[in-house]
């Protein structure tokens, strides 16, 4: 009698410390969520087409944080937001860096950057559509020339408004497509698209 008595503490203090371990585990999981979204990576939505075909209106996107990404190459695809040209943030992909020269021919829709046309795979169409930037245009110093892949219809760097961006209203790089957007035509989402961004 004496034993079972005695084994009955035992019994509620183990599973006292069995919850508080498991409350301790979920309060240390949350916290280190809660830190890797708000230093390290955040999730943004795409809104508008100018992306398209590499990512659609609705995507959501893994954006690594701007202080860890150690600068931007031709290729990336960044999130920006500078207020005085739109007020929420915007995708597009870096083309050129600072110190490049950035020249397009409109009447061939080929982009230029240092003499060379850009190989674009991952573009739409060509580029027909001017905005009212002065080409050719060299890049400044600690800022980038950005397009969108939907190039006649993407509002970007060649806008004299947004012009070359200035790396500080970069908030990072896209890296994940996290949940793809519904198609514009079945409304259905293509899962077969999550992955990395590239």
């Amino acid at each position: 009698m004496q034993k079972e008595a005695r084994a009955e503490p035992r019994e509620k203090k183990s599973r006292s410390r069995e919850a508080y371990e498991w409350v301790q585990a979920l309060v240390c999981s949350v916290l280190a969520v809660v830190l890797l979204f708000t230093f390290a990576v955040r999730l943004i939505g795409v809104d508008g087409r100018s992306m398209v075909p590499t990512l659609q209106d609705g995507d959501r996107l893994l954006v690594l944080n701007a202080m860890l990404c150690g600068g931007y190459e031709p290729g990336d695809i960044v999130v920006l937001r500078k207020e005085s040209f739109l007020p929420t943030p915007i995708v597009k992909r870096v083309v050129a860096t600072e110190g490049q020269v950035v020249d397009i021919d409109f009447a061939s829709g080929t982009v230029f950057v240092d003499g060379k046309p850009l190989q674009e795979d991952y573009i739409s169409e060509r580029t027909f559509t001017a905005e009212g930037t002065v080409f050719p245009l060299t890049v400044p110093e600690g800022c980038v020339f950005v397009l969108g892949d939907n190039r006649n219809h993407s509002t970007d760097s060649r806008d004299a408004r947004l012009g070359t961006v200035d790396a500080r209203y970069i908030i990072g790089r896209a890296v994940y497509l996290a949940l793809p957007g519904p198609d514009a035509e079945t409304g259905l989402r293509d899962y077969g698209r999550i992955g990395g961004i590239g």
